[in-house]
């Protein structure tokens, strides 16, 4: 069942390695397909993990399909599935500079125009929450705005995407903006993007930027 999405997913998670997002065993990328979704199993190290044990679950956490235990995170993935429509994919990771700003119990704000592009708004700050529960999950739905982005206070970072694509382009560019934003903050006061600023580079990006889809 779901085989070619199951290689999908894999690559997914080579592509969070390749750019330094994820290490050993952390971090996991889900996918919603109809009424299951698809989640690395738990544990696997990235070295050992192949395309067949990700593990498929319905919306109430029952296995479909698959031998392995699923991520300790299912849960959380499975309550954001529940309460946000759009959802296709999240992702959860410990990415260093984002986790950074967690740590540190700060929001990211909007510094440069890449972050205005991408996201349109500060990164918010969750409440804490203990690991493994739908209490992230919770947590994540007090502050997510249109980014669908939230720092995990004292954790790391949860990422909720449109489709697959759309989630690792977020976590790709939330790790580069919390790299910029905490330099920045190294050698100045730096001044945040007017509001209205952010809003028209925002619309502009997701509006303008790419290819004609066609």
């Amino acid at each position: 069942m779901y085989e070619e999405m199951r290689k999908q997913l894999h690559e997914a998670h080579l592509t969070l390695e390749k750019y330094g997002l994820v290490a050993y065993t952390s971090g996991n990328v889900s996918v919603k397909v109809n009424e299951h979704v698809i989640i690395k199993p738990s544990g696997v190290p990235y070295s050992l993990l192949r395309p067949e044990d990700y593990v498929v679950v319905d919306l109430d956490g029952n296995i479909i399909e698959g031998n392995k235990k699923p991520s300790i995170d299912t849960a959380t993935h499975l309550h954001l599935y529940r309460g946000i429509e759009w959802a296709k994919s999240i992702i959860h990771t410990h990415s260093t500079f984002a986790t950074v700003w967690a740590v540190a119990e700060k929001p990211i704000p909007v510094l440069c125009t890449a972050h205005a592009d991408v996201f349109g708004e500060e990164i918010p700050l969750s409440e804490y929450a203990p690991v493994g529960s739908e209490a992230i999950a919770k947590a994540v739905f007090k502050v997510l705005g249109k980014s669908g982005v939230v720092l995990l206070r004292k954790h790391g970072v949860m990422v909720v995407g449109s489709s697959l694509d759309d989630a690792i382009k977020k976590a790709i560019f939330l790790e580069e903006v919390a790299r910029i934003a905490y330099f920045a903050q190294m050698m100045t006061v730096p001044v945040p993007l007017a509001k209205d600023e952010v809003e028209r580079l925002y619309l502009q990006y997701h509006t303008k930027y790419g290819q004609n889809k066609g």
